[in-house]
This record gives structure tokens, sequence and C-alpha cells, in this order.
């Protein structure tokens, strides 16, 4: 437990372009933090929508709130951050965008933590909400679970996939001795530079399981985010130049554990993440980025690949850099998913070894004869059919190189995770027969139970249980075709009538739209309209 700050040691630097609706909030969460935040410096990079005047007048009603516009827009995060930075007096600084917020307490948390152990850096929990929906989605819960305290960074090789800078409080000393400032100019993926120069500089670092930080995720925006803005190649370019840099800080550095964790940290999520998106994109969008990937893993060395051969980011890089040209997408696309899924075909050479297909044998699978069961990238397929008369979960898992049979499958666990909240539905338990090279299993579905929380969509959550223990986490691929994935008005006792949509996630995942009533079925086309209109 904290003891509480006792002096005003934090400056907030807020940092906004033509986000009238938002910076406000965002303001007012930072000076709301109490007295331990001793000012806070919102930096306006020269809008023209009136934030600027806005936050003038606040100011004038608020000693601590100092107002800096830029007069040219800088076209990135960076320059207006380095411009606050230079305007903070106090001992500590922390980093709050426009559009997001300080959780009560954030200040105090990370001040008293920063205090108690000499820590340099403390940083926290984030969580991502979505908006208008609110609902939450830790970031990085793994690495901010209990509270740490490390003498160096690389005590914790994790913490190269945190790349926020704001969830974390600063030394304002401790930036300004070792030179540490964001990128300048329109540089996106400018945190991911910032992160890499602070954790070469070697800080003393305290992690906190308190949220410190709400960031809004907000898919409507007329204007997205850099992260969400990710039609254009241009922003792979810019996402692969950046983890380029990180990686060159940290080694020149001498953090050679810490570069290779960031090569490892952006082949598991950055490869992963855009890999899923791939069947959104058109023809020259897919062939620049395959290029730009292609050119990026060439940068690899070997002992890049041999670390945990069987991780599917590691598969997804060997397929890409042994193919000139894109291919395999859907499969890619499920390997890519979390968790992953390698479906068939699966392709062996002359002498038995696994490889990933008969015309790219030098990509070796063999590291899957020996990865433990439980972690297997298991093919499940999944189709359903909504029926007046009962709705069937048809389920179908395919053999693996031999292991899933030595592992003798017995059952697979059925649920439903409501997106908007999480909820969950009763726990389905059903036996898995064999037939040949695979083993399937039907569940019913209840329909009316899940519309019964109103219009929503409904994630379907799978474990296969084995006979000798093990269990594996997965989700199914939907099997397009026969009306499988076909909207459907089912006649319900309960409701009247429930409309269902099962479709394929980016990520090829089965998954459900509910909506229970007339109303319900109105709510979802309004919805879909707006969605066609934006």
């Amino acid at each position: 437990m904290n003891a509480p700050p006792s002096r005003a040691a934090v400056a907030v630097v807020v940092i906004g372009y033509d986000d009238v609706a938002h910076v406000t909030d965002a303001v007012r969460s930072a000076l709301a933090q109490g007295p331990a935040v001793r000012q806070v410096v919102a930096v306006d990079d020269c809008s023209t929508d009136g934030s600027a005047g806005l936050l003038a007048r606040l100011a004038t009603t608020e000693p601590r709130l100092t107002v800096v516009r830029r007069r040219t827009n800088s076209g990135g995060c960076g320059t207006p951050r380095n411009t606050g930075l230079d305007a903070v007096t106090a001992p500590y600084v922390m980093f709050l965008d426009s559009d997001d917020v300080l959780p009560p307490g954030a200040v105090d948390a990370l001040l008293g933590a920063a205090e108690q152990e000499r820590a340099q850096v403390a940083g926290g929990l984030c969580v991502r909400r979505e908006l208008p929906s609110g609902r939450e989605t830790p970031w990085e819960e793994r690495l901010y679970a209990q509270r740490a305290v490390l003498a160096r960074p690389a005590q914790r090789p994790r913490l190269v996939h945190d790349t926020l800078c704001v969830n974390k409080l600063y030394r304002t000393d401790f930036l300004r001795e070792h030179r540490i400032r964001f990128p300048e100019g329109r540089f996106p993926y400018e945190d991911v530079v910032f992160t890499a120069r602070v954790l070469a500089a070697g800080p003393r670092l305290v992690l906190v399981p308190d949220r410190v930080y709400v960031w809004h995720v907000r898919r409507s925006a007329r204007r997205l985010s850099i992260s969400l803005d990710r039609a254009d190649a241009g922003n792979w370019r810019a996402r692969t130049h950046a983890c380029r840099l990180a990686y060159e800080i940290l080694l020149g550095a001498g953090q050679k554990q810490l570069a290779r964790a960031a090569r490892a940290k952006f082949l598991d999520h950055d490869l992963r993440m855009y890999v899923r998106e791939l069947g959104l994109r058109d023809a020259s969008y897919r062939r620049a980025w395959w290029e730009l990937t292609r050119a990026h893993l060439a940068e690899y060395d070997a002992a890049d690949w041999t670390r945990n051969p069987a991780a599917p980011g590691r598969l997804i890089g060997r397929v890409i850099l042994a193919s000139p040209e894109p291919r395999d997408l859907p499969r890619l696309r499920d390997l890519a998913a979390r968790p992953a899924r390698l479906l068939p075909p699966y392709a062996r050479t002359a002498d038995g070894t696994p490889v990933w297909s008969d015309d790219l044998p030098d990509v070796s699978l063999e590291a899957l004869l020996t990865h433990p069961v439980g972690l297997l990238p298991l093919a499940v397929e999944a189709g359903l059919r909504p029926r007046a008369r009962g709705t069937r979960l048809r389920l179908r898992l395919h053999e693996m190189y031999g292991r899933l049979a030595q592992a003798e499958p017995r059952s697979v666990e059925v649920a439903w995770r409501r997106r908007e909240d999480d909820r969950t539905s009763p726990l389905r338990t059903t036996a898995l027969e064999r037939s040949g090279g695979t083993w399937t299993a039907g569940a019913s579905v209840d329909l009316a139970e899940l519309a019964a929380s109103g219009p929503g969509t409904w994630d379907l959550h799978l474990r296969v249980r084995f006979g000798d223990g093990a269990s594996r986490e997965v989700t199914a691929h939907a099997l397009p075709g026969a009306g499988l994935l076909r909207r459907r008005a089912v006649p319900s006792a309960r409701h009247g009538v429930v409309l269902v949509q099962p479709y394929a996630t980016h990520s090829g995942a089965l998954a459900l739209r509910v909506a229970p009533g007339v109303r319900g079925v109105m709510s979802v086309v309004r919805a879909r309209a707006r969605r066609l209109l934006h």
C-alpha cells in the first residue's frame, strides 16, 4: 500500500489537435487528480476548431493549467509532447492524449510507488475502453498483475510489449539527464521509440496493478487514431520503421536481451495483428505490405527464429520470407488469431518431416512434434444454422501430425461470451467422437437465452480436454457455405422473433450477432445503416 504523496510533484502534459469535443475532459481528469498535480500543461498543436480558446478560458479559472499553442501543426504527437516537456517544472511528468482520461487516483498510485521505491519510472495498468459500448480491455494485464520493483528493465523483458508512454510516471530529471525525447514531426508510433529510449537508459522501475490510464477507442470517429488507421500501407511502413529503431536503440545501449525481446514482440504482436486484416485489403496493399514485411524480417538473424520456433508469429514470418508473393492468406489469418489455429493441409516431406505445404517444403513445422499439446495451434471448424425447432452448433477438430491421437481428445466445453460486457453463457460440455482424421461434436445453442441480454455480439469460446489431463482453449474457424453464415429471423416463444447473424470475424472465428424482438431487429437495421453511411 502506497503512502499518500506529501507534495505537489507531478506535471501532466496534455496534447491535442482539433479535438474540441474531448480536450477539456482530458484536462479536467488531470486536474481532478488532486494536490499531487502541480501543473497541467495543455499543448494545442495549432488547432482550427476552437480548442485553444476553450483551453484558454479554462485556464482563467484554474491556476495550475498552462496553455501552450504551437504556431504550426507538427503533424504528429512527438513534437507537442516535447514542447510540453520543455515547460515542465515539476519533479515528475506524465503524458495524456486529448481524447483519453486519467481515472481517479492514478497520479497518487504512481507517485506514491515512485517515491516509496525511489524509482525513476512508475507504470500502471491501462484499459482500452470501446466507445460508445464502454467495453474495457486491459492492456498488457500480465505485466501489471501485481506490484513489482525492478532494479533494471532487463529483469522483465516483457516490458518491451508495453510501448505506451501514457500509463507511466517519469522523473523529469531522468528524462533530461539522458536526453530522452520523442521523435519530432510526423512520426507515427513515436511512443515505440520513446519507450525504447527510456528502457535503454536502464531506469529503476516500479509496476503497480492500479488503473492509471483510460484509452478511449472510437472506431466510428471521423479522424481515426494512428493505431486504428491501418488501411494504408504507409502505416505499416511507419510501424516497421519505429520497431527497427527501437531494436537499434536497445542494442546500441548494450541491452541485448531487451533488443531480442523487441524483435520477438514484433512477431507475436505487430505481425499477427496486421496479418489478421490482410484479407480486408486490396491486391495493391497486400503486395506492398508483403514486400515491406519481407524486407524487415530479412534483418532478423538465426537466433531470432530458433527461439520458440513453434510460436505462431515465427511460423508466419518464415512463410512470408519463403515466398516472394502473397500466398495462403486465409490460412495465415487463422494462424495469426488468438488463440492460433493451424488449418490443413498438414503436409510432410518424403522423409516424414512436417512442413507448411507441399510447394513450400523449406518452412519446417517439425517443432510442432514436441510442442506441448496444451499450446498447439489446434484447428477447430464450426458451423451453425439457426432454426426455429432448435439451433445446433457442429464442431470438427482436426488431427495434427498424430499429436492429438496421442493425447486422446475426450470432450469440448462450449461457451458464448457477449462482447459488450463479457457476460458468459452457461458452460456446456459435449463428448468428442473420432471419425478418421478428425473428431466431431455437437451442442445446442439457446438463442432465447443469448437474446435475453438484448442486441449484442457473442464470441464462441471452446476448451478441448484430453485424456492425459491437458486442455487447450481455442476458438473455431467459421465454416462458410451451405447457408451456415446467413442471417435468419427465428421464431421465439420468449421474444416473438430473434434475428441471428452467424459471421466470421477478421481472424476467421465464428461469432453471432443476436437481436430479440421487433425492436431489437430494428436496432440492428439502424446500426447497419449507420455503418454503411460511415
